[in-house]
């Protein structure tokens, strides 16, 4: 329909589009796809890599006072997966950061295709009271396909939460005759500690590398956590940022998660990839601006 004063739509259109593609092949460079990363992400094709491709988000801005990053960031967990075209989120609470109740940060996640919000926060913190809304929200928003629980385990392999709390929690994850998932965080370097009896209850498990010079052993790693737990869900945590070491993450060994992350999903192993995370997107990192790249290239592949 023709609004007032606009004449015909279709010029109007043509105008912004062209306007969008330009600056969008000014940001991504001659040497990336132009416009690939782009596309809207809650379209994303069912069964190809973009569709198994995760944020890990957290509130905008909360890191820039540790872990060594070089410049602060502002960016939004929802702008993160936009700039990278990653369709789905993790979002993880930091304390009381953002403060409840949550439906007004997430409202931007409609935009995704999907998220799971954290009942277990960075730290392995976690209340009843957030818990009980956090599964509250998955009532009132349908792309809300399950809960995160980050930092979960403790040095003595015990968890957060109990086994009992777990048992309660899966029962309580089916809301309105539809089962949402349980994720659970599993650091490389914690797989020698009694798991099995908490991750009975879990539904996916996301495997992360703490220190990136212990990427050395992540083929070996991830083919330990297939025997641990060899049926349930696996996601490859992959940080952009070496936490671990508060130093950069080297461009070759973001290419090596990547590269056995896209064989893994191809041989049916691995079910997504994540990529950590918000917190770093908008300082320009280098594996930051490779990753984005890498996704651009590859997002249409079938898997």
């Amino acid at each position: 329909m023709t609004k007032p004063g606009t004449g015909q739509t279709g010029s109007r259109r043509n105008f912004f589009q062209t306007a969008a593609a330009g600056a969008v092949g000014l940001t991504l460079g001659q040497n990336a796809p132009a416009g690939a990363a782009y596309r809207p992400l809650h379209l994303t094709k069912p069964n190809t890599v973009s569709d198994k491709l995760w944020m890990f988000g957290v509130p905008a801005g909360c890191n820039n006072t540790r872990w060594g990053l070089p410049r602060p960031s502002r960016m939004t967990p929802t702008e993160a997966a936009f700039y990278l075209g990653t369709p789905n989120m993790f979002m993880i609470t930091l304390k009381d950061n953002p403060p409840m109740p949550f439906d007004q940060y997430a409202i931007p996640f409609r935009a995704l295709k999907r998220f799971a919000w954290a009942v277990v926060g960075s730290g392995g913190g976690t209340r009843k009271e957030e818990r009980d809304h956090v599964l509250d929200m998955a009532r009132r928003f349908p792309n809300m396909v399950g809960v995160f629980m980050d930092d979960f385990f403790h040095r003595d392999g015990s968890g957060s939460l109990s086994v009992e709390q777990l048992v309660d929690l899966q029962k309580r994850l089916v809301i309105e005759g539809k089962k949402r998932d349980l994720y659970v965080v599993v650091y490389t370097h914690m797989m020698h500690l009694p798991l099995a009896e908490h991750l009975k209850y879990c539904d996916k498990i996301t495997l992360w590398t703490w220190k990136s010079e212990d990427l050395k052993d992540l083929e070996k790693n991830f083919e330990r956590l297939e025997k641990m737990a060899p049926d349930k869900g696996k996601l490859l945590g992959m940080y952009m940022w070496d936490y671990g070491n508060k130093g950069h993450m080297p461009v070759e060994l973001m290419k090596k998660q990547c590269r056995l992350g896209l064989q893994w999903l191809r041989e049916k192993r691995l079910e997504g990839l994540i990529f950590l995370g918000s917190a770093v997107a908008d300082i320009e990192l280098k594996a930051v601006e490779w990753s984005r790249r890498w996704i651009a290239e590859v997002g249409e592949e079938k898997v």
